[in-house]
């Protein structure tokens, strides 16, 4: 088993024990099991899925509901983008691929400088991911209230910690860190003032903004999140 594989298996189990927590949240939102267990198997992004019920559970619209999954799912589109720059996949595993295109996937991928286990890391944690989180999503809203409250077992931190996790091997430079901090302190300042999903997206705006105005391309390396393998073979 190379590394990124270890990674990938990793970051599939961290991520796939809180869809316990998607699953018992979702029953006690009014979902049924089977809209609960849709909802894992065809969005398949946990920041959507759980904002999706977060608006339902407290009274609000479908189409509110809708809103603001679409809004936390955005960054999916580009994810897609660079994953397919990387990875080229063809025919039906473009789809696959496009199913499987995560925040964990994305970053087990980006973290390796090699492109065969680019494609491992990739394929390991999206197809992982996608089997256990629906898996105990299902776990999770058959056992429902009978879990008690998810955090107390510390699963709303497993994702967050893996991710951090593949994040800071990456922090080598000034400037990574320096947009690390910004993009947090946008992030912070802006949770009070608006709706969920709006600050992750500040910030993202933030790092894009300096990636394409701050930094020289003909002199800057890979930008932050992307793999330098990717670099040299574009070069080549």
């Amino acid at each position: 088993m190379t590394p990124a594989m270890r990674i990938g298996l990793s970051i599939a189990l961290a991520t796939g024990l809180y869809g316990i927590s998607f699953g018992a949240l979702a029953v006690a939102s009014g979902f049924s099991v089977g809209q609960t267990v849709a909802l894992s198997l065809l969005m398949f992004t946990g920041g959507s899925q759980f904002a999706f019920i977060g608006v339902v559970g407290a009274g609000g619209t479908g189409a509110a509901a809708f809103g603001a999954a679409t809004l936390l799912g955005i960054r999916n589109a580009v994810y897609g983008a660079q994953i397919n720059r990387l990875l080229r996949p063809r025919g039906g595993r473009r789809i696959l691929a496009a199913q499987i295109t995560i925040d964990e996937s994305t970053a087990t991928a980006t973290s390796q400088t090699d492109a065969d286990e680019q494609r491992r890391g990739f394929w390991t944690a999206g197809l992982g991911v996608y089997l256990l989180w629906n898996l105990f999503t299902l776990a999770g809203a058959l056992l429902g209230d009978a879990l008690g409250d998810p955090r107390r077992w510390g699963l709303d931190g497993a994702a967050v910690a893996a991710f951090l996790g593949l994040l800071w091997p990456r922090l080598r430079t000034r400037e990574p860190v320096a947009i690390a901090v910004v993009c947090a302190l946008v992030t912070v300042l802006a949770l009070p003032w608006t709706p969920a999903g709006v600050p992750i997206l500040l910030a993202a705006a933030v790092a894009a903004v300096w990636g394409g105005c701050v930094r020289d391309p003909a002199t800057a390396g890979p930008p932050p999140g992307v793999a330098a393998g990717h670099h040299e073979e574009v070069r080549r």
